[in-house]
């Protein structure tokens, strides 16, 4: 390389690292602690709220909408002058947390409705398991969007956002659930992003992604083909842990969020419970916010960093 060509290089990393923007924070927390949080949310630092809705509660019996909890929240996030994400759940991390209406789990036509998933978040925590709906069961999938449908018609506009859960589910090898594979596992999800983005034209679409099951390394091209829909489709990504250079996130969805800085519609990055249990290798402490944030920012191109209320920074 010749003396020139290093200069141009070296700008080149400069003005990018000055052009990374300041991600805003936003409060993460279930819909049941809002009002525990409400000083937090007054912050002036803080711009929204992200809040977790499961679908049992949202639809507690087969075509009937109780969305009054999001209204709730939505008068009191907006009466704070905040804004509000809502986040979708259909995968659940406790072994009694069955979270979806009971016909799905019924119903023969829905393939039993929930799969047992395992799970292990954070450092040095026991596996355990949770459960997963069965979202590469068509008729299991007709029914999350039609819950899309109702939440849109209800909320398009009026929330800032909505995303859909992590993309990551962990099943049984040996036993796995019925009519389950990759390729259609991949396929309902992707089939379900597609349905929210045309369903919420309005308010921002982001979908966490952290790894897909049977990858690594992109080698089925699930990674390189889910950023490639939402950079040509205004669809937002993000993802449930940031985690400075860990590995496994650094073979999988990371170095995409990297290649993409600038190119996709929002960025939505969190910092969990499970998240504050990691540490910094060089350290041999937990990330600080500073760590967290500079990352987010400079190598994923997060436009906002969902914070967990048990954040330290946030108790001062």
């Amino acid at each position: 390389m010749t003396k020139s060509a290093s200069l141009i290089t070296a700008l080149t990393l400069i003005m990018s690292f000055q052009s990374a923007s300041a991600a805003e924070h936003f409060l993460y927390t279930s819909s049941g602690n809002l009002d525990a949080n409400r000083a937090v949310i007054e912050r002036s630092d803080i711009g929204g709220v992200q809040i977790v809705y499961n679908w049992r509660q949202l639809e507690p019996e087969k075509g009937r909408y109780d969305f009054s909890a999001i209204e709730n929240n939505l008068a009191t996030v907006q009466g704070l002058k905040k804004k509000l994400f809502i986040q979708v759940q259909d995968r659940f991390f406790q072994p009694k947390a069955k979270n979806v209406p009971d016909y799905l789990m019924t119903d023969h036509v829905y393939g039993g409705g929930l799969a047992p998933q395992f799970d292990n978040p954070g450092e040095n925590k026991p596996v355990g398991y949770g459960w997963v709906a069965m979202q590469w069961n068509p008729a299991a999938r007709e029914r999350y969007q039609a819950l899309l449908a109702a939440l849109a018609e209800k909320f398009d506009g009026r929330v800032y956002g909505v995303n859909l859960p992590e993309t990551s589910i962990d099943l049984s090898t040996k036993n796995p659930p019925a009519g389950f594979t990759c390729d259609a596992y991949f396929a309902g999800e992707m089939e379900n992003l597609a349905f929210a983005r045309k369903a919420f034209s309005k308010s921002q679409v982001v979908q966490y992604v952290n790894f897909w099951p049977c990858e690594w390394e992109n080698d089925h091209k699930y990674m390189s083909r889910l950023f490639d829909y939402a950079a040509k489709n205004n669809v937002g990504l993000g993802g449930p842990d940031i985690v400075p250079g860990r590995k496994a996130q650094m073979k999988n969805s990371y170095p995409f969020f990297n290649r993409y800085k600038g190119k996709l519609a929002y960025v939505g990055m969190a910092v969990q419970e499970p998240t504050l249990t990691y540490k910094n290798p060089e350290t041999k402490k937990p990330f600080t916010k500073e760590e967290f944030q500079k990352f987010a920012e400079d190598y994923l191109g997060a436009n906002v960093i969902f914070w967990s209320s048990a954040s330290p920074w946030l108790k001062k």
